[in-house]
């Protein structure tokens, strides 16, 4: 006797739970979900967001603003009456597993939560009059069709998940290989910058002195921001992040005390500050030269990050913002009447827009921040710990540099350039999508407005031409 089953595809299963489930069934399960919607729908997010885990990616006004009607909306599409569009439910499915590999939202939540809303619809099938077969039915039908749901976004998680994997290896791989030797020179200087500021300070005849942490020095954004991913896993990165606690929780405060009531203890303390520096130098330099032999990658033209690396260090940003709690932003960057460049001049002159528009924006950021080549003409900026006024006074400094350069066509002619700048901040929403189609948002409404300024879409007042 054979004893095999066969595996159907997902748009045959779905197809079969609908078709042997009676109407009346059908129809029995959608008016409780109608009827209790809101009722599921709060005793969801009640459980969820006192769940240490899944709360991090809750938060009360998420949930009422956003979250809530969303999951209401999937619930009527799941159980809803009438004949179900199948390939639209599975794209569906598909595209809400995409989001969750985005958030990185982990499957074992998904699920959990998927068995408080079936446990939700079931204890109200309970109470109604259906008979027992019927009853019996409806709770296969709710039981499988859900299932198939979430079966289908796990395959999508698992999916988008490998692929962002894969991105950021290729992103820790294309970041070793920078220019190392430049990039240790510049964060040993930036160490050393900081350390004398503070004997500076320590030496200075105030007698009330100001002694700035490491953790918000150039160095300290560097190191939080690009040494993570540059030198992931490495035991010499953990020990220089340990120190910087060390300096910032213990060793200032008492610096500062010292030089005001103790100055033998000074001396010691002095001493021990330079100790410390010392073996970050020592550190540091030891990471760059392990990481010097690997290779290198960067958009050919403009010298600036890849798109494809946009999951990985845009997720990664949202994920340090949420815990430290600061801020980010970003900048979407459009060179403006660029196909008018192209077609009065030829793609030559274009492109050597481009590389010049990219020097621009390179100069005007922190090595702590992120360029990309978003597509064509337009940039992307990642502002790390920036909020939507700084963001905006960047952005600003960015239009008036681009305005105020000489670009020069290959053959040396002037080209007269301008560009408009959208700008969106973080607002903890983890999918980073999101976050760029507000920037995008914005900067459509920058070229409407008459291009060459910046639009902010959290604060259109700010909104200014040049």
């Amino acid at each position: 006797m054979d004893m095999t089953i066969k595996v159907l595809d997902a748009p045959t299963r779905a197809a079969q739970i609908i078709s042997t489930t009676g109407d009346g069934v059908r129809a029995a399960v959608a008016g409780i979900v109608e009827g209790h919607k809101d009722d599921l729908v709060a005793v969801f997010y009640a459980t969820l967001i006192v769940d240490q885990e899944a709360s991090r990616f809750l938060s009360h006004d998420l949930v009422n603003e956003r979250l809530s009607l969303s999951l209401k909306r999937w619930l009527n599409d799941l159980y809803g009456n009438g004949t179900p569009d199948i390939e639209a439910f599975i794209e569906r499915q598909k595209m809400i597993g995409d989001v969750h590999a985005r958030m990185r939202i982990p499957i074992h939540l998904v699920m959990q939560a998927a068995n408080i809303l079936k446990v939700g619809i079931f204890r109200r099938l309970k109470d109604t009059t259906l008979p027992r077969a019927d009853l019996w039915a409806a709770v296969v039908y709710t039981n499988s069709l859900m299932d198939l749901a979430i079966e289908i976004m796990s395959q999508a998680f698992v999916n988008g998940t490998a692929s962002r994997v894969e991105t950021d290896e290729a992103y820790r791989l294309f970041s070793l290989g920078q220019d190392i030797s430049l990039d240790k020179e510049t964060q040993r200087a930036a160490l050393l910058e900081w350390s004398q500021s503070v004997l500076f300070a320590i030496c200075a005849a105030e007698r009330e002195v100001l002694l700035s942490p490491i953790s918000a020095s150039d160095f300290g954004l560097w190191l939080h921001h690009r040494a993570s991913v540059l030198f992931q896993g490495s035991a010499g990165l953990a020990r220089i992040e340990g120190s910087m606690r060390l300096i910032d929780g213990e060793l200032l405060p008492q610096l500062r005390e010292a030089r005001a009531a103790d100055p033998a203890r000074l001396t010691t303390l002095l001493e021990r500050f330079q100790a410390i520096i010392s073996e970050m130098k020592f550190l540091l330099s030891d990471m760059f030269q392990a990481a010097a032999a690997m290779e290198n990658g960067r958009d050919p033209l403009t010298k600036t990050l890849n798109r494809r690396f946009l999951p990985s260090i845009l997720g990664r940003e949202i994920a340090i913002a949420n815990e430290s709690d600061k801020p980010f932003s970003l900048l979407m960057i459009d060179v403006d009447h660029f196909k008018q460049i192209n077609d009065s001049w030829g793609h030559p002159a274009g492109d050597a827009v481009l590389s010049q528009v990219a020097e621009v924006i390179l100069d005007a950021c922190r090595l702590s921040d992120f360029v990309f080549r978003y597509g064509g003409e337009e940039f992307l900026v990642a502002l790390v710990e920036t909020d939507g006024k700084a963001a905006y006074r960047a952005a600003e400094r960015i239009r008036k540099a681009v305005e105020g350069r000489t670009f020069l066509a290959p053959d040396n002619s002037p080209l007269p350039v301008t560009a408009s700048i959208g700008i969106a901040t973080f607002d903890g929403h983890p999918d980073f999508n999101r976050l760029i189609q507000a920037a995008d948002q914005a900067l459509y409404r920058a070229k409407k407005l008459g291009r060459n300024r910046s639009a902010s879409a959290e604060a259109p007042v700010l909104d200014k031409a040049g």
